[in-house]
């Protein structure tokens, strides 16, 4: 089938693709939606990572696929388990984007990169069910320990760039390698609970490379932003301010010194 993937610049949507292109369908269109400029980075969404998005705008590039964006307009309003078509949620966004790229790209389906989240997808589903497009979410209800075994040993690249998790420090853990903190992730679930795969908001990732990926994307510069400094578990992401993609041949990642500040 011919499929939009969502992506938020994530592990879990771009392995998701992956799976996607296992099965035998084709990637023909991404899909993203982004805050406005004057909000923050991280917004209060139930269904969206925002995190990062100043560099999903390198994807379109880095597949050579047509990426379609949109800001988010609505806010968490319909919150009941079971979601029904309301005016001014965010979920209606969603709507509106994927009615686009079916319009513009004649796609049948869509790739999910949803794992534990019912409130997920429970939302993706109305949508694709309102514009008749399949749903494709094969990491769903995964082993969270072998999926993200899976997704370092598939040869996808994510850094660390939000953590909210006691265990994980924004100065210590933000920019590592999905690789470099499995042991570690692993440490976190046995002595604390936490989701190996970050599916509880312990952390999120941004895609650096992987196999569907003609270019490698490369962040030049960043800067760590403090959400909260909880003694516990402080909450931080990175902020990035330069990034461009490379020819996968001639790439070298840097690995810059992030800068830090702190907000509200």
């Amino acid at each position: 089938m011919r499929v939009a993937a969502l992506i938020s610049g994530g592990k879990d949507s771009c392995y998701n693709m992956l799976q996607c292109v296992s099965a035998g369908h084709s990637i023909v269109a991404l899909a993203n939606l982004m805050p406005h400029t004057h909000v923050p980075d991280e917004l209060d969404s139930y269904m969206y990572q925002t995190v990062g998005h100043q560099a999903v705008g390198l994807y379109a590039e880095a597949m050579d696929v047509p990426l379609y964006r949109r800001t988010i307009e609505g806010f968490s309003l319909h919150t009941a388990r079971e979601y029904s078509q309301t005016e001014g949620d965010e979920v209606e966004d969603l709507y509106q984007l994927l009615k686009l790229v079916k319009e513009k790209e004649h796609v049948e389906a869509v790739s999910v990169g949803a794992i534990l989240s019912d409130y997920q997808r429970v939302r993706v589903e109305n949508v694709c069910a309102r514009l008749q497009l399949q749903p494709l979410a094969y990491l769903w209800r995964r082993d969270q320990a072998e999926l993200l075994r899976e997704i370092i040993s598939s040869g996808l690249q994510a850094l660390l760039i939000k953590v909210a998790a006691y265990g994980l420090d924004p100065e210590r853990h933000l920019g590592k390698s999905l690789a470099e903190m499995e042991a570690y992730l692993h440490e976190l679930s046995e002595k604390y609970g936490v989701h190996i795969c970050g599916e509880g908001g312990e952390y999120e990732t941004f895609t650096v490379d992987c196999p569907l990926f003609k270019k490698k994307i490369v962040i030049d510069s960043m800067e760590t932003v403090i959400h909260s400094a909880d003694a516990f578990a402080p909450v931080g992401y990175l902020r990035f301010t330069r990034m461009h993609t490379e020819d996968k041949r001639e790439v070298r990642l840097p690995t810059p010194r992030p800068d830090y500040c702190q907000t509200c």
